[in-house]
């Protein structure tokens, strides 16, 4: 008996340690997101959407616009992105889109359904005052959004530049996409309470490789850190997941725009746990009437290490649309 309360009091106080913890690290990390509200404000403009504030990044003035979409857990796209629409700006006008919950954006109680995200998405670009047609550059979960956009309304979608893009047939083939989602709701607790912010530099370099890229200034990398301690697993990020299998149905019940021109840039899929995925983008790109697809040595990212092959490809594939 002796033992049982000695154990007893061992549990109790190994547990109140972690409650405090717990509320010491979640009033750390609220104070800090303030402070760094004001060191690092949104560089693009913040739009009122459906209710909620969305962040979108512009530059260049070239008169075709490339609207670069995140994939599902991109804490920052608009550095994210940086490494290939620094290299469109002297041609294009690019503009990046960050969904709610993501980057500088606002979290929203909305529905994460395609048809919600998707008409916000046009509606941001409309009020910002960027009317299509536009070029789209989706990367990974986002392909879905492109794929419908150009469904629903072809006139307002030039071409498709795929990163690594989702496509239907990825999600119906791999379900373990959605036993994921515990492993998400763990992280979410984590980021929420703040204690992402005892990594040291090397375990964020593994959520954050552009850490280590020469394409960022000093002020990019620091500013990717803040927002990864801000938007690093959302609500609305966990809230997409669980509506992929509903989108997927939404876009597979029309039948693919194959008079959208696109483009799919196609890793090696290393660094993901995704069964056929070469041969499902490049299967689906074929269907397209002027479609092609270029593999890349490289993971799911795409877009970071091998942005200057990417932005070369972009360029000729637009002149051969005739998209100036």
């Amino acid at each position: 008996m002796k033992i049982l309360r000695i154990t007893g009091k061992v549990v109790l106080a190994v547990f109140g340690l972690l409650i405090i913890l717990i509320i010491t690290s979640t009033i750390n990390h609220n104070y800090k997101l303030k402070k760094e509200s004001k060191e690092y404000p949104p560089p693009g403009k913040l739009i009122k959407v459906n209710g909620n504030k969305m962040h979108i990044y512009s530059q260049g003035q070239g008169d075709t616009t490339l609207v670069f979409m995140s994939g599902s857990g991109t804490s920052n796209p608009t550095i994210d992105f940086k490494p290939l629409w620094m290299k469109m700006i002297n041609e294009y006008r690019i503009m990046v889109v960050e969904k709610a919950g993501y980057g500088w954006s606002e979290i929203s109680s909305n529905p994460r359904d395609i048809d919600t995200i998707l008409e916000e998405t046009r509606e941001a670009l409309k009020i910002f005052g960027a009317n299509g047609p536009y070029v789209l550059v989706p990367h990974s979960m986002s392909g879905l959004e492109a794929i419908y956009w150009a469904q629903k309304y072809p006139d307002e979608v030039t071409a498709i530049i795929g990163l690594d893009p989702g496509i239907p047939e990825i999600y119906e083939n791999n379900s373990d996409i959605l036993s994921r989602k515990n492993e998400l709701n763990i992280m979410y607790f984590v980021s929420r309470i703040g204690l992402s912010r005892f990594m040291n530099r090397t375990e964020l370099e593994k959520y954050l490789p552009l850490l280590k890229s020469k394409d960022l200034s000093d002020k990019d990398k620091e500013q990717l850190i803040a927002i990864f301690y801000k938007s690093s697993i959302t609500k609305n990020m966990l809230d997409e997941i669980d509506y992929i299998q509903e989108n997927v149905q939404k876009v597979r019940s029309n039948s693919v725009p194959s008079s959208t021109p696109m483009y799919f840039f196609i890793s090696d899929a290393s660094d993901i746990n995704m069964r056929n995925w070469k041969n499902y983008l490049s299967n689906y790109v074929s269907q397209i009437n002027f479609g092609k697809y270029k593999f890349l040595d490289s993971g799911h990212y795409v877009h970071h290490g091998k942005s200057n092959i990417i932005a070369n490809e972009i360029k000729a594939f637009l002149k051969e649309i005739n998209v100036n």
